[in-house]
């Protein structure tokens, strides 16, 4: 089954749910779903550590949202796939968001015929997990790449403008130069 649309969970509601109990019968949760973020850091840790670049590139949220982890997973794939042709070895790049949050859907079949043996209705409503997200604040950031050149630093921010479309919410590429 495909996923909803971003729109269906994007909002940001009150609380995160990310209640795992020890004990069996006082979890929710019986299972916890794995993160579809591969890798949160990739390209040059060493240069990056030893100070050796000069040009920081972020995407930041412009609003309260949370982004759902296929989304993160999507846009990191492709910041490392346009800035290894562009600038192969002279970035660092990092997800800054972490997706704790548990996404949960009540499954009901009311166009089915039949849907009463089907479906629950509210009686159970609390749902099952189907999926993470990561909550982010209004100028949070959610990628952050260094880079060691100017050229690669531009690279950087296209391939953040490409990203942007990926992203359920408003954002913004920050452009700095390290002193």
């Amino acid at each position: 089954m495909a996923l909803r649309k971003a729109l269906a969970y994007s909002k940001r509601p009150a609380r995160p749910y990310t209640r795992i109990s020890k004990k069996k019968g006082k979890a929710y949760i019986k299972t916890v779903p794995y993160s579809k973020i591969v890798k949160f850091d990739g390209g040059d840790y060493e240069g990056y550590r030893k100070g050796n670049h000069t040009y920081k590139v972020y995407l930041i949220a412009e609003e309260k949202i949370q982004v759902r982890d296929n989304a993160l997973e999507a846009g990191r794939m492709v910041l490392v796939k346009e800035m290894d042709l562009g600038a192969l070895g002279q970035y660092f790049l990092r997800v800054k968001v972490h997706p704790h949050h548990f996404i949960r859907e009540n499954k009901s079949a009311a166009a089915v015929a039949g849907a009463d043996r089907i479906s629950t209705g509210m009686t159970q409503s609390f749902g099952t997990i189907i999926g993470r997200a990561a909550r982010v604040n209004k100028k949070g950031i959610i990628f952050f790449i260094s880079c060691t050149s100017e050229r690669a630093a531009q690279t950087a921010k296209a391939a953040l403008n490409k990203v942007k479309a990926k992203m359920p919410c408003k954002t913004r590429v920050i452009f700095e130069k390290i002193k």
